[in-house]
């Protein structure tokens, strides 16, 4: 008896001691279970305070956004920069440099970078857009730091070229107003003269290509450093046309046959 009273005396201490770690304990799990639901009941007052995710839309203009970045608003640049202006360019002409960056023609990292994954279709879709643009130029600066006797030189390689080292005139190619020929022929005003400086040098040195007959390959080897300052100084202070569009055919007959004309 006195062996069972002991049993029932310690059993009821364990009990006791059980009850009293419980009561310390379950002040804790309370505090951590209402944390809990408080939590709980915030989430649904956190997603209605949350707008709506922002719905980008499947538009070209969206798509190309990022030529945007080098190239200037909508495809405008400016004389102060060295990326060529986009906008208005004849469809043709743009669409055939996408193509060159892409199968490897031209050379510019970023570009190729940007193209080298795009079909054929989505090219010309890019090049329609900035083609279709209608956006005015920025106004020309007539300041020049070329020497009269260097902007002479360009102006008259522009009207005139150089008979006697094979030069055409670039007028007879780019249209008498120099604003370019469609379908493939781009205008030489508006741009910068740094850009206009590195294309004619990249077709000098054989780092620029197009398809054949490659007619702008065979004019830039014949043209020499002093022959580049000139027309691109003499070009990027030239006055932008009220209308910049490109002709609808060259001034007369081609002096060579060029792929950017079909021939």
């Amino acid at each position: 008896m006195l062996v069972n009273r002991m049993r029932i005396r310690g059993t009821a201490a364990c009990g006791d001691n059980r009850a009293r770690t419980m009561m310390k304990i379950r002040p804790h799990w309370r505090s951590l279970l209402l944390a809990a639901l408080g939590l709980t009941s915030l989430i649904p007052l956190a997603q209605a305070a949350s707008p709506p995710p922002a719905r980008v839309p499947d538009t070209i203009e969206q798509r190309v956004a990022a030529c945007i970045a080098c190239h200037g608003r909508e495809g405008a640049s400016t004389n102060a920069g060295y990326f060529p202006r986009l906008a208005g360019k004849p469809e043709g002409y743009l669409y055939n440099q996408l193509l060159s960056f892409r199968d490897g023609r031209r050379f510019n990292s970023d570009m190729v970078h940007m193209v080298r994954h795009l079909s054929d279709a989505y090219l010309r879709e890019i090049a329609q857009y900035f083609a279709g643009l209608e956006l005015p130029y920025p106004a020309v600066s007539a300041r020049s730091d070329a020497s009269a006797q260097s902007l002479a030189r360009g102006k008259a390689l522009a009207f005139q070229g150089d008979a006697a080292r094979g030069i055409p005139a670039c007028a007879q190619c780019h249209g008498q107003a120099l604003t370019g020929v469609a379908p493939a022929i781009p205008s030489l005003l508006g741009l910068p003269r740094l850009y206009l400086a590195s294309q004619l040098g990249d077709w000098l040195n054989n780092g620029r290509h197009a398809l054949p007959p490659d007619c702008m390959a065979e004019v830039g080897r014949k043209l020499n450093a002093e022959d580049i300052n000139a027309v691109a100084s003499w070009l990027a202070v030239q006055p932008v046309p009220a209308d910049p569009k490109p002709a609808a055919a060259p001034p007369g007959p081609l002096p060579m046959p060029c792929s950017a004309m079909g021939s």
